[in-house]
């Protein structure tokens, strides 16, 4: 059905009616028969910072601070954020925690104000002509005026009415006021009737809707009165609904005056229709045309136990428990407070909580009046909550899931879409509090939605730091090319106009090619990559024959080791393992002390018997076995080892015979002083002899390399020892054997220095 069609319909008095709701006890005339009053200054008033759905706002007040009546005491910084004024003039004492007026019973930041009795207001700029202003100017005074919808859900004013501008078809005043005991709307139209069609005039202003509704319940005839004297009747419709709870609930009350229902999850703009409850269209004619911010608001008090039930003005941030004692409260022993209707209602933790702009009514019910809830059974699948239910949702599947914590199954059977009204709860024969469970996880789902958001703040953070560091990556790759270029450019222009990269690669190319030319030459080797690993590969195989060999066969051993250290017969410790270097390092060491007994034993040697001994020595210690020709190169640094070995026994022989060589007293000093450095010579000579020995023998012991070992390319370690490690250790030798000599030479000088022998050196020391 087009919106057209529906506004006919409506003008032809067509209302409609929603599924489920109830039809409880009324109990609406114990206050609503009574004028309004307005109830005295308290002296003290706690405004706590958000009394909306939104954030708090920022305060501009510090304790000390005096301030006047609808003075601003804080500064909102966004569109959800509400100022809240000072109700009176007054000192601020202190801003700290204080309970506040939710189920909860928790603590809220609030500003504390005691007022001084004088009621000074600050000043006022009233603007009777209103029409003067645009429609975003006048958005902007109902903003800084603090107003939030007063009838229950809080939503700042200002925002609807900035989002509904130039889209809204039809205005619905909500004066229906469904709920029982609560009379406060019903009371503000029969006194207010004037100023609320002036409110709905500066909203039509700022809106410019097709239709405007006020719809009331027809259990307030003297409101429907009232209403209809006010308005012209073409523009502004007054339209009297069936009593049925909840018919003031937003989307039903839209369902039964247009018969369109809001879809899930959305809100009435989405149907052009916006509504407004008669005390925020009141608050807004106040703000706008006599500049009087949201400082009060009419509050029913009935119940039972009150003396003087009604309906009064009274200032935000009055605590409840000196409002109770001004109507006359007769407490039980143990009294319940409800703020709100006994359905959407709540029990106060305390009495010592504020009024807020929300704060509708202050119930004081006996236990007759209204009994406390029954003790909770069992569910027994009846179907009343279901059938009440105005939304058409399924409640006793909604409390099993709730129960049990199933969030996903809860969500899909839209729990979004529960309004909390009650009439499940209220006819539910089990006495389950359906509502507490529904509450319960609505606030469950809040939080994991919360949790939800801030992880994916939290990866959005993430991926934007990986971007950020990806940018600087290439930002800096990019600083290094120029960079790069800049010095390129540099080097060519040194060069004289060439790319040294380009010539150097022009090299190495160049280079290649000339090895590549070399291998096809006749008589050259091939010097190729290929040819090279083939080589390497070659004396690879070569190395692991030789192992093999020599792990199978019975190794050689020369006679003199054989000689020296029978403990070598055996085959197991031939190999050229570590342990075969040991031992041949222990005969090494044995030969050496047999050397130097030798040497303490003899008489005075002279140089001729001491050049008949070296050829002996040498022949003794370092002629090798033939099958020591085949010892691998780690015996060829085995044998560099003994040489320095004995090289330095030699010297060591040398500094200690020199004077242990004169054991016969009638042999004279001067003869055994140019004897002894002949010998320290000798010594050196045939250390000097045995690390030749030793390097030649590393040389020969090497295997014949073929054409391609002999090729520049670098031949291949053995599979036990580097021949470049043999040829370190025989080089190594030899400057101990030269340092050895040159200690011979130094002790040779010495005793041609000394008095007992001026006999000069002999020639034949060897340098």
């Amino acid at each position: 059905m087009t919106l057209s069609r529906v506004i006919d319909k409506i003008w032809s008095g067509k209302l409609w009616d929603f599924h489920g709701g109830i039809h409880p006890e009324e109990h609406k005339l114990e206050s609503s028969e009574v004028p309004l009053v307005e109830a005295a200054i308290p002296p003290l008033l706690v405004l706590p910072l958000k009394q909306h759905i939104g954030s708090s706002a920022e305060v501009i007040v510090k304790p000390g601070d005096r301030v006047l009546t609808g003075q601003p005491l804080t500064r909102p910084e966004s569109r959800m954020q509400v100022p809240i004024h000072a109700p009176t003039s007054g000192i601020i004492s202190s801003i700290e925690p204080h309970t506040v007026a939710h189920p909860s019973g928790l603590s809220e930041l609030c500003i504390h104000l005691q007022p001084d009795g004088l009621d000074e207001w600050r000043e006022r700029f009233p603007l009777p002509d209103y029409q003067s202003l645009t429609p975003l100017e006048l958005v902007g005074r109902i903003h800084e005026a603090g107003i939030a919808g007063l009838g229950g859900a809080g939503f700042p004013t200002d925002v609807k009415l900035a989002t509904g501008r130039e889209k809204v078809e039809i205005l619905i005043i909500n004066g229906a006021e469904c709920e029982p005991y609560i009379s406060c709307d019903d009371r503000l139209m029969r006194e207010e009737a004037q100023r609320i069609a002036e409110g709905i005039e500066v909203v039509r202003h700022i809106l410019k809707p097709r239709l405007v509704l006020i719809a009331i319940e027809d259990n307030k005839p003297q409101a429907i009165a009232a209403m209809q004297a006010v308005v012209d009747g073409e523009q502004v419709q007054v339209r009297v609904i069936p009593t049925k709870y909840p018919s003031g609930a937003a989307r039903q009350l839209i369902e039964v005056l247009t018969g369109r229902q809001v879809p899930s999850g959305k809100r009435s703009l989405t149907l052009g229709i916006i509504m407004l409850n008669v005390g925020t269209v009141f608050a807004v004619r106040q703000a706008v045309i006599d500049d009087e911010p949201l400082i009060r608001r009419v509050v029913t008090l009935t119940g039972d136990r009150f003396g003087k039930p009604g309906n009064a003005w009274v200032r935000l941030g009055t605590s409840v428990r000196w409002l109770l004692g001004q109507f006359q409260l007769n407490p039980e022993p143990r009294q319940r407070i409800i703020m709100g209707g006994p359905m959407m209602g709540f029990t106060l933790p305390h009495a010592d909580v504020p009024i807020v702009k929300i704060s509708n009514c202050l119930m004081a019910p006996s236990e007759v009046e209204l009994p406390p809830p029954g003790e909770e059974m069992n569910c027994i699948r009846c179907s009343q909550c279901a059938d009440a239910c105005p939304v058409s949702l399924l409640p006793q599947q909604l409390y099993w899931y709730s129960k049990a914590g199933e969030h996903d199954k809860a969500q899909e059977y839209h729990i979004d879409d529960c309004i909390e009204c009650g009439a499940c709860a209220w006819v539910c024969p089990s006495s389950i509090p359906l509502v507490q469970y529904y509450r319960e996880e609505k606030a469950e789902l809040r939080r994991l939605e919360e949790e939800a958001q801030q992880a994916e703040r939290a990866k959005q953070r993430f991926e934007a730091k990986k971007q950020r560091l990806e940018a600087d990556r290439l930002s800096r790759e990019n600083r290094h090319q120029q960079a790069s270029q800049a010095r390129r450019e540099q080097m060519t222009q040194q060069a004289g106009g060439s790319d040294p990269i380009a010539a150097a690669l022009a090299r190495v190319k160049a280079r290649q090619a000339e090895l590549a030319a070399s291998a096809t030459t006749p008589g050259i080797p091939n010097l190729g990559s290929e040819a090279i690993q083939a080589a390497r590969a070659a004396r690879k195989q070569q190395a692991l024959q030789r192992q093999q060999e020599s792990a199978t066969q019975p190794p050689a051993v020369t006679p003199v080791l054989t000689a020296a250290s029978p403990a070598q017969d055996n085959p197991a410790q031939t190999s050229t393992d570590p342990k075969t270097a040991a031992i041949a390092a222990a005969v090494a060491r044995a030969k050496a002390r047999k050397a130097e007994q030798q040497a303490a034993s003899d008489a005075p040697v002279t140089p001729s018997e001491a050049a008949a001994t070296q050829p002996a020595i040498s022949t003794a210690t370092e002629a090798p076995a033939p099958e020591t020709t085949e010892l691998d190169p780690k015996k060829a640094a085995i044998a560099a080892a003994v040489a320095r070995a004995k090289a330095r026994k030699a010297e060591q022989q040398a500094a200690a015979t020199q004077p242990a060589e004169t054991p016969e007293p009638e042999a004279p000093a001067s003869e055994t002083a140019a004897l002894d450095p002949k010998k320290a010579a000798i010594a050196a000579a045939v250390a000097r002899a045995k690390a030749r020995k030793a390097e030649q023998q590393a040389a020969a012991t090497q295997p014949a390399m073929s054409a391609a070992d002999e090729s520049p390319a670098a031949p291949e370690a053995p599979a036990h020892e580097d021949p470049k490690k043999a040829a370190i250790a025989a080089a190594v030798a030899r400057a101990k054997a030269r340092k050895a000599e040159q200690v011979a030479a130094q002790q040779a000088e010495q005793s041609a220095s000394a008095p007992a022998d001026p006999t000069p050196p002999s020639s034949t020391e060897s340098h």
